[in-house]
């Protein structure tokens, strides 16, 4: 416990003395009278205080209440696993929250070209359907798109008949990238 320099502390409980924190004359001695509940509640305020200082040595974040304006983004994904398509629906999602669903002033495009193709065959619609569902309802609640990459569907040994129907195929993601960006000042993200 950090003491006042120049300072001792002496702790008395009801019966009497208990403890002298530091050694000091009799002339700069502080008598502090407190019952052992107080003097516990003392104890564990402090050590919780000094455990908290030791593990967030810089203290902890503080959030930044921004207010984010609706925008036109599109997403490059090529996810090799369930998992990282979750996710990018995940990110879309969440940003498509902040934007508050504004079909008017926001868009999010997703530009599907790598081994997430697969999931949006109707032949996977049982192995997929969750999946599916959710991909879908992301279209309906706001403005969500997804677009997909014919040669790379193709690639999958996939048509346009092959695959569902709130898919847009476009002739070829890179170019698809580079024309909503270019002409349409989509903001890229992968």
């Amino acid at each position: 416990m950090r003491l006042v320099p120049g300072f001792t502390v002496q702790l008395h409980n009801r019966s009497g003395y208990s403890e002298c924190l530091g050694s000091l004359p009799r002339s700069k001695t502080m008598k502090i009278r407190f019952c052992r509940p107080t003097i516990m509640f003392v104890a564990f305020f402090w050590m919780a205080f000094s455990q908290a200082e030791e593990s967030a040595p810089w203290g902890t974040a503080s959030l930044d209440a921004t207010n984010y304006k609706p925008q036109k983004v599109v997403y490059d994904v090529a996810a090799s696993s369930i998992e990282m398509f979750e996710n990018v629906l995940d990110r879309v999602s969440y940003l498509n929250n902040i934007y508050r669903a504004n079909p008017f002033d926001a868009s999010l495009v997703m530009v599907l070209h790598g081994d997430e193709i697969p999931f949006f065959a109707i032949s996977n619609l049982e192995k997929y359907r969750d999946l599916m569902q959710r991909a879908q309802s992301l279209t309906v609640a706001g403005p969500i798109e997804f677009r997909m990459c014919q040669v790379a569907a193709r690639g999958h040994g996939l048509e346009a008949d092959d695959i569902h129907g709130f898919i847009k195929l476009v002739p070829m993601a890179d170019a698809e990238l580079v024309r909503l960006q270019q002409e349409e000042g989509y903001v890229y993200m992968r």
